[in-house]
């Protein structure tokens, strides 16, 4: 008997040791590939990683593409991924057969659940990251009245729909019983909830931030974020709890979880931050971690206790820093995986739990139309109300009501949660869903509508008093001005200089600064000589210019661009470019003033315009790029370097800057090679030459005067080529004369060729008497070089561009060009294609044909002395106001 026992027990285990080391058929099947006949779409719980990609690249494919078209029309991403989401769900894609056991069958959905949460949890952190309690304690006065005013009104509506949806939809399968009064809490936090995030992205693109709507719709909506949170979480904890008495422990262990974060762990985080100059040098590798780690074991200690992790995520990114920028380098580090890879995925899954076929009678419809009218109509009203309390116009209130109706992502947050915690069902998800998509697609051309820029102009110029509202002119009387009053404005000196600031090109930028200096060696000594001169007529040279100095950073689709945006008066102070601007000019004894900007690459000639036209300019300056193209570089190759000429971007950039502030102010665009940029900052031990061809035109014109008026504050000599040979009527063999520009961009500016605009008697004695009204001292430096000695047109126009080439090609040398904007004959164009040389210079309908062939004679010379330098003096190409 025992023999037949142990013989059994041997049996046995012989036979699992062979069954065991024996791999089944399934195990094979987990090791073989493609090659071996696998269908990758199979779901292997071991082996998850391959469904989860097919599963996040056919979601990131889809929101990309939905979101180009939706993009044109201002549209923010997470429409784009919600109704991707919808369309790949049951609604649309799920009614192909097979498609969503194949794609997203049930056993694979826990994965990608759970890379969704975690980009939830981190995006949390960022929208805590996002709000900074400096400025709703600045604002606290709007901030609370617009917001709670804009959270009352819609939660009290909210209210009164929760009894409908609660007595019509509470039987609906995926739900649990809950007591009417937390269901209403719900649903009123649903409706009083706005988007911050989408919110500051809308602000932010439709340039409001600076505006009183975008500083009191800031401030209320960082409220409203903070206290909807809360609401949430109090909602979650009443959900959660078993009964009261565990809900009221579940709030205040919450609450002295929130206490300890603030006065605990925040003072030794600042600590380790300035230990570790992370505030000032940007957080290590080591910093990040500790922080993630503090933003994840918050999420699970409100997790754990019964709220949601989310609303831990969201405390520890309130108590990060916002000093130094900490706040935006913490973004930046983590803001593209999670919005890019994680956050999608779960707004994906928010449109693969909608189901619009749910919505399939007439009942439930009137709710989405109920819904929706609450959402928007409740935010409209309390937002509108409590703004006209606070002192604005009706159209701007209705504007921030509107703005406050925006619901976004965070919406959909809150409805995820919802479902998750089986307070709604899948029918009113999808209500709540349909609701959030058409509030916040609304949003942007509602605004759009209500506050345009033409009448935000309007508005801000009543305020200040200059114009009548009901006709729109002016008090002053501007617009009335004689002809002899808009000669003498445009006679007058340039006073005040905006230049926009880059990187790359801050060596012209500091040498355009040096050229505004007053030369004080002299100018004791020119007062007493030059008594019998106009006292008018010398203050008027002598008198300071102010520069004001705007650098602007691209806004991009990143979280972190838009929080630059709402923090850019930190990054003024601390800007090392805005810095030595001010720097320079506190050098060289120029008044001079500086800010940073953020705004999309495309509209930087728009934003440039509308601040010199805000500080009432003179003269808009653009240094060109150093690096070739829009965005500035640190370091810039040689490669960079002798190509920067040819940038398309730039040129286009250039091209609208000159159409847009043609009726705004006068616009010069300097080129300078680095070299020479930098020795015009520190000065040459010889006097600095100005030279300017002088063909007659409103643009030469204002060349000449600001040559001159340079010179009598950097001491330089002038140069002036006045263009009298004329006798001849053939045309210049490369410019032409006379022609009417038909530029796309310039469309509506119709130049006529300037030696057909003026006689040559009017150009002398432009010239005679304008050097007549200087100071003897300036005039004495004052050279003008009449063309008269040759025979035709032609050849004047070419001995003065090779003489001014020559000038061009001088050190510590200035050539002021008209733009004129006339092209170059088609010949020459042509030619553009079979000579190296135009490769290396810009568009001729950016700057003129003069200008491209003074460039073009410079980059001809350089490629036969095998040198990189395409201009060893400064050029300036001005445009004239146009009346």
């Amino acid at each position: 008997m025992a023999t037949s026992t142990l013989s059994d027990v041997l049996t046995s285990t012989v036979t699992t040791t062979q069954t065991s080391s024996s791999p089944s058929s399934t195990q094979r099947a987990a090791s073989v590939g493609i090659l071996e006949g696998q269908n990758p779409v199979d779901y292997d719980p071991k082996n998850p990683i391959t469904v989860f990609i097919i599963q996040a690249a056919i979601i990131l494919i889809f929101c990309r593409l939905l979101h180009w078209p939706l993009s044109k029309i201002r549209q923010p991403r997470v429409i784009a991924e919600v109704i991707g989401g919808i369309l790949l769900g049951p609604s649309v894609m799920g009614r192909i057969p097979n498609f969503t056991e194949s794609i997203f069958p049930t056993a694979s959905m826990p994965a990608l659940t759970l890379a969704a949460n975690l980009g939830l949890v981190l995006f949390l952190f960022l929208v805590g990251l996002e709000v900074d309690l400096r400025f709703l304690i600045k604002h606290w006065r709007v901030a609370a009245t617009v917001g709670i005013a804009g959270m009352a009104m819609p939660f009290g509506l909210g209210c009164a729909i929760a009894w409908g949806l609660y007595d019509h939809f509470r039987h609906d399968a995926g739900t649990v019983y809950i007591e009417f009064s937390v269901y209403m809490l719900f649903v009123g936090v649903a409706m009083a909830i706005t988007a911050f995030p989408v919110l500051c992205r809308i602000l932010t693109e439709l340039k409001l931030l600076s505006t009183p709507v975008g500083v009191i719709v800031l401030a209320a909506g960082v409220g409203n974020d903070v206290v909807g949170w809360i609401l949430l979480a109090l909602c979650v904890a009443l959900v959660n709890a078993g009964s009261g008495i565990t809900a009221l422990w579940v709030l205040l262990v919450c609450v002295g979880f929130i206490l300890f974060l603030c006065f605990a762990v925040r003072p030794v985080f600042m600590l380790i931050l300035k230990r570790t100059r992370s505030l000032e040098d940007g957080p290590t590798q080591s910093v990040v971690a500790l922080t993630l780690l503090i933003a994840l074991g918050s999420a699970f200690f409100t997790g754990i206790i019964g709220v949601h992790p989310i609303f831990g995520a969201f405390l520890a990114g309130l108590i990060c820093p916002h000093e130094s920028g900490f706040a935006i380098k913490v973004t930046e580090k983590i803001e593209d995986l999670v919005t890019t890879l994680l956050l999608p995925l779960y707004f994906a899954l928010s449109g693969l739990s909608t189901n619009l076929g749910l919505l399939d009678s007439g009942l439930t419809w009137a709710y989405v139309v109920g819904v929706i009218a609450v959402a928007f109509c409740g935010k409209m009203i309390g937002g509108s109300i409590a703004a006209r309390m606070n002192g604005l116009v009706w159209r701007e209130c209705f504007t921030i009501g509107s703005l406050m109706s925006c619901k976004g992502l965070v919406e959909l947050i809150v409805l995820n949660i919802g479902l998750q915690a089986r307070i709604l069902s899948q029918r009113t998800f999808t209500i709540f869903v349909v609701m959030a998509l058409v509030t916040t697609f609304a949003t942007t051309p509602l605004t759009s509508f209500l506050y345009p820029p033409t009448y935000q102009q309007k508005l801000e110029a009543w305020k200040r008093g200059e114009i009548d509202w009901g006709t729109g002119r002016r008090l002053d009387g501007s617009e009335n001005q004689d002809p002899i009053q808009s000669e003498k404005s445009e006679a007058s000196p340039i006073r005040k200089i905006m230049i926009y600031l880059r990187l790359d090109s801050l060596p012209t930028t500091l040498s355009i600064v040096s050229c505004l200096r007053r030369d004080g060696s002299g100018s004791a000594t020119n007062l007493d000589t030059e008594r019998s001169q106009s006292t008018a007529t010398r203050s008027s040279i002598s008198e300071a210019i102010m520069a004001h100095g705007l650098r602007l950073l691209p806004l991009t689709d990143r979280d972190s661009s838009v929080m630059k945006v709402s923090e850019v008066a930190e990054y003024t102070v601390h800007d090392p470019v805005v810095n030595t601007f001010l720097a320079l000019g506190a050098l060289n004894g120029v008044s001079t003033s500086g800010e940073v900007g953020v705004a999309p690459e495309s509209t930087y000639a728009q934003v440039l315009s509308d601040k010199a036209q805000e500080l009432s300019s003179d003269l808009l300056l653009l240094p060109w790029t150093g690096s070739g193209s829009m965005s500035e570089a640190a370091v810039v190759s040689n490669t960079d370097s002798r190509s920067r000429l040819a940038s398309s971007p730039f040129s286009t950039f250039v091209q609208e800057t000159f159409h847009i502030a043609e009726e705004l102010c006068h616009v010069g665009v300097v080129i300078s090679h680095s070299s020479e940029a930098q020795a015009l900052a520190y000065g040459y031990p010889e006097r600095m030459l100005l030279s300017v061809p002088f063909f007659g035109s409103s643009d030469d014109k204002v060349a000449v005067r600001f040559a001159l008026q340079l010179a009598g504050h950097c001491h330089a000599d002038v140069r002036i080529y006045s263009m009298d040979g004329t006798s001849s009527g053939d045309s210049a063999p490369d410019l032409h004369f006379g022609t009417v520009e038909a530029d796309e961009k310039d469309s509506g500016r119709v130049k006529i060729g300037p030696l057909a605009t003026t006689s040559s008697e009017q150009r002398q004695r432009f010239l005679e008497s304008i050097r007549a009204s200087l100071p003897n001292e300036t005039a004495r430096r004052v050279q003008i070089i009449n063309t008269d000695h040759y025979k035709s047109r032609s050849e004047a126009t070419e001995g003065v561009s090779t003489a001014l080439a020559d000038d061009l090609d001088k050190r510590n040398s200035l050539v002021l060009l008209g733009r004129n904007h006339n092209p170059l004959k088609p010949s020459l164009r042509r030619a553009r294609t079979a000579d190296s040389a135009y490769d290396i210079v810009p568009n001729p309908s950016c700057l003129g044909g003069l200008a491209d062939k003074l460039l073009l004679m410079q980059a001809r010379q350089g490629k036969r002395s095998g040198s990189d330098d395409q201009c060893q003096g400064s050029l300036l190409v001005m445009q004239a106001r146009q009346a």
